[in-house]
């Protein structure tokens, strides 16, 4: 990369930032705690769905801070910890295997967003929830598309959701290996559906997910 480029890259990552935080803090003139929830494990076929809700301090101001899933591992695990260092509190909330199957995906994972926001040590006065799905919850709620990538406190939930979720499987990992969720992390992947063919499904397989796995 010559320096110019550099240089342009380093001004537009500048403005997003300014654009980034200048979004939530029009909303902090209004409202005094404010919380970001956000979740990560829709998609795989196997292991939970969490959710991570996160108030940050009103100084916060970290670059690189970003939707988890534009992020590598690395950076996720150091901003992890940087996160919560520089937050009120956080929580974390997730819906089972069982419930997944139960109640589906959607509904699962708006119990488990619910669930973390429940646990704020202090009620919110708003809620960032990222989606287009507007929760009936007794809080003040906030909708936004694609708000990990525009509310640093959805971005920072989704972090620590992912993070929290990575190490949730890499756990079963070490308790079922037949399956090598520390690498695919319940997704189906090339090799976890090979893993399915030769082993079958085990209990922390989402039933109603794998119906064409064959």
């Amino acid at each position: 990369m010559t320096k110019s480029n550099s240089i342009i890259k380093n001004d537009k990552e500048i403005m997003r930032l300014l654009e980034y935080f200048s979004n939530e803090a029009e909303f902090k003139k209004k409202y005094k705690i404010i919380v970001g929830v956000d979740e990560v494990g829709r998609g795989p076929l196997a292991g939970p769905v969490y959710a991570a809700c996160v108030c940050l301090k009103y100084d916060f101001n970290l670059i690189n801070l970003n939707d988890s899933k534009k992020l590598t591992e690395e950076k996720r695990n150091i901003l992890e910890n940087k996160i919560k260092e520089n937050s009120y509190f956080y929580t974390y909330g997730y819906a089972s295997v069982e419930e997944i199957d139960k109640y589906n995906i959607l509904n699962a994972t708006m119990l488990a967003m619910k669930r973390a926001v429940d646990k704020c040590s202090i009620k919110p006065d708003l809620v960032l929830v990222d989606g287009n799905k507007l929760p009936d919850w007794e809080y003040e709620c906030l909708c936004i598309i694609k708000g990990d990538q525009k509310f640093p406190s959805i971005a920072a939930a989704s972090i620590l959701a992912k993070t929290k979720r990575d190490k949730i499987m890499n756990i079963i990992q070490t308790i079922d290996n037949k399956f090598n969720y520390s690498k695919h992390k319940g997704y189906g992947t090339k090799e976890h559906y090979d893993e399915l063919k030769l082993n079958g499904p085990s209990i922390l397989h989402r039933r109603t997910f794998l119906k064409d796995y064959k």
